[in-house]
């Protein structure tokens, strides 16, 4: 797609990189994805939202830089460590709970486990929000694109109102929109004092 690949071009100039390659994943779910092996992928389902208008080139660019934050910050490689630590772990705290707590050992390490890497995947997602924030910025789009697509997402998933926080791996639209605009309120205030330095 033209439009779509000239701001991918606008981010590699601006990560100075040559060139940013973004795969489809044949999947009819709105998602981004990073690879270990440094890929990002789009779904089709959110490129079949693009090309229908109900997701606009600069709101799926926001994707694209919220998957290379995960990828920059290296979230995806520390995923691949913690699935097998979280493993062991799962394993060796199950057998001392089993111990105290005989048949629901393993069911309650599960929870403790899912609890905590829950919490981390959140914190991962607000990190790569923030880099796409300031990528978003640094190219002159500013961050009305992140918001705006987070805004139909959670229009589209309204689960997420029912749900329990601490238990989804990532935040709610709504907080993530909130640390957005802080985020754009904090650099620009920073700016202009700066400018009057």
């Amino acid at each position: 797609d033209p439009i779509i690949n000239a701001l991918i071009n606008k981010i590699a100039f601006s990560l100075e990189l040559s060139k940013i390659e973004i795969y489809i994943l044949e999947d009819l779910n709105l998602n981004g994805l990073a690879s270990p092996d440094g890929k990002v992928f789009i779904t089709r389902g959110f490129m079949d939202k693009y090309y229908s208008g109900f997701v606009s080139a600069e709101e799926l660019i926001g994707v694209v830089a919220h998957e290379l934050g995960h990828l920059a910050l290296g979230h995806t490689k520390k995923r691949m460590v913690a699935y097998t630590t979280q493993n062991f772990l799962q394993m060796s705290l199950g057998l001392v709970i089993s111990r105290i707590i005989p048949f629901v050992g393993n069911y309650i390490s599960s929870l403790i486990l899912k609890l905590i890497t829950a919490k981390i995947s959140r914190m991962d997602e607000y990190e790569a929000d923030k880099y796409a924030t300031a990528v978003m910025l640094k190219i002159g789009l500013g961050i009305n694109p992140l918001v705006k697509l987070f805004n139909k997402l959670e229009n589209l998933q309204n689960d997420y109102k029912h749900s329990l926080t601490w238990l989804q791996s990532h935040p709610n639209p709504s907080d993530r929109i909130l640390a957005i605009k802080k985020l754009n309120d904090c650099w620009s205030n920073n700016r202009n004092k700066n400018l009057k330095i």
